[in-house]
């Protein structure tokens, strides 16, 4: 039975109960006797136990100290915490200087963008056809060269006659292309630091354009002239001077001019039509060889001697004329009209850079290539004492390239201002 609860006044009959302990509210800390001092209120040095060690756990870890809600202020002997130091912010990568200057009037954007690559890819035009027929009397010239040499053979003539005319397939193969650029053209790869700068350039030319730009091969050729060079089916070189001195503008400019002369058809037919010349050229030099070791031992024997070497040549050269219904005589006309198709073909080549929108940048260029050729003819009179060395006609007429003037007044059309409709 329960007790009623004493009144006030009355002594109980019950000892007093105790209150239920409540845990505390935190873990005592470490060698800490005092309570944690706050901002602004003194605190007193605790004592100093310089032998004694502090507690250690050797089974369990300290029990975690709480977080105050407030911030304490750290009390001695501990070392006061240094002023937070900031953090740098994290630096940029270091991005290589422009290859130009953004200010510069020829500078153009090169920031990768969509193509939309055209049906056609690769044409042929009627200067490289132009170029295929005029090659034709030097191949039929070969083709006799290379059946007398086929002649040795017996009756394996005719395969190394077929194999010489399949031969022309090479020029279309990669490996032998990275062999021509090597040994004939005197190219090499870009390193990885002319590729960052030749391939940004070379995605705009082909991406205006709309030609796949990964189907050629970028090269450098190590000259301090302002050059460039299309060859085979796709071999594309500038010159070291071309790629480090022109603002990439002027560069795209260059490589635009490349790119017509392989989407027309020129580089492949130029090259193929050389190649097919070969045996023919060597054979006639090996002939000029031979003439000229004839005609000077025949000087040892007088004028009979003489007469005998040009009577013997002569005959020879009207045998093979009249054999051969003449063809051999188009032979000296060939050069001067490949010069005159070659000639052509460099304007259609700028026509093509100038309809990708580059005809101010290939002006500025042209205008730089005269100049170059300026210096060097002022080189040559300083060298010839002063007096100017005249180009012969003949000169002009072999020429590949047509003269400042010509090409800048084919450049004209695209100069000038479009009117607004």
């Amino acid at each position: 039975m329960t007790q009623p609860p004493p009144y006030p006044g009355q002594p109980s009959q019950h000892p007093p109960q105790q209150p239920p302990a409540y845990p505390e509210p935190s873990p005592p800390y470490p060698q800490q006797q005092f309570p944690p001092q706050y901002p602004g209120q003194q605190q007193a040095a605790p004592p100093q136990y310089p032998h004694q060690p502090a507690p250690s756990y050797p089974h369990q870890p300290a029990p975690p100290y709480p977080q105050p809600t407030a911030p304490i202020a750290p009390s001695p002997p501990y070392a006061q915490p240094a002023a937070p130091v900031p953090v740098p912010a994290p630096r940029q990568a270091e991005v290589p200087p422009a290859p130009t200057d953004p200010a510069h009037p020829h500078h153009i954007s090169t920031d990768a963008r969509r193509i939309h690559l055209s049906h056609q890819q690769r044409r042929t035009d009627a200067t490289a056809v132009g170029s295929l027929l005029l090659h034709l009397p030097n191949f039929l010239c070969s083709l006799f060269v290379v059946g007398l040499f086929a002649a040795f053979f017996g009756d394996f003539g005719i395969v190394v006659v077929l194999l010489w005319i399949a031969s022309g397939a090479l020029v279309f193969h990669r490996p032998t292309e990275s062999a021509l650029a090597r040994h004939l053209l005197r190219l090499r790869h870009p390193t990885p630091q002319e590729r960052a700068k030749l391939e940004p350039v070379w995605r705009e030319v082909t991406a205006r354009a709309g030609v796949e730009g990964r189907a050629y091969e970028l090269w450098v050729e190590d000259s301090d002239g302002l050059n460039a060079v299309a060859a085979a089916g796709h071999i594309v070189g500038v010159t070291r001077f071309a790629m480090n001195q022109l603002p990439n503008g002027e560069l795209a400019a260059v490589m635009a001019h490349e790119l017509g002369h392989h989407v027309g058809g020129h580089a492949w037919s130029g090259l193929l039509g050389y190649w097919y010349a070969l045996p023919g050229r060597v054979a006639w030099r090996v002939l000029k060889v031979v003439s000229t070791i004839a005609f000077h031992v025949s000087k040892a024997f007088g004028c009979l001697g003489v007469a005998f070497v040009v009577l013997l040549v002569g005959g020879l050269a009207a045998a093979t004329v009249s054999t051969l219904y003449g063809l051999p005589l188009l032979i000296l006309g060939v050069p001067y009209a490949l010069a005159a198709v070659g000639r052509r073909s460099e304007l259609r080549a700028d026509e093509h850079a100038a309809a990708l929108g580059f005809a101010p940048m290939l002006a500025a260029v042209l205008d730089k290539l005269h100049r170059q050729e300026q210096h060097a003819r002022a080189e040559v009179t300083a060298r010839n004492g002063g007096v100017p060395v005249e180009e012969s006609a003949l000169s002009r007429l072999l020429s590949s390239h047509p003269d400042h003037h010509t090409r800048l007044h084919h450049l004209q059309p695209y100069l000038q201002p479009q009117r607004p409709y």
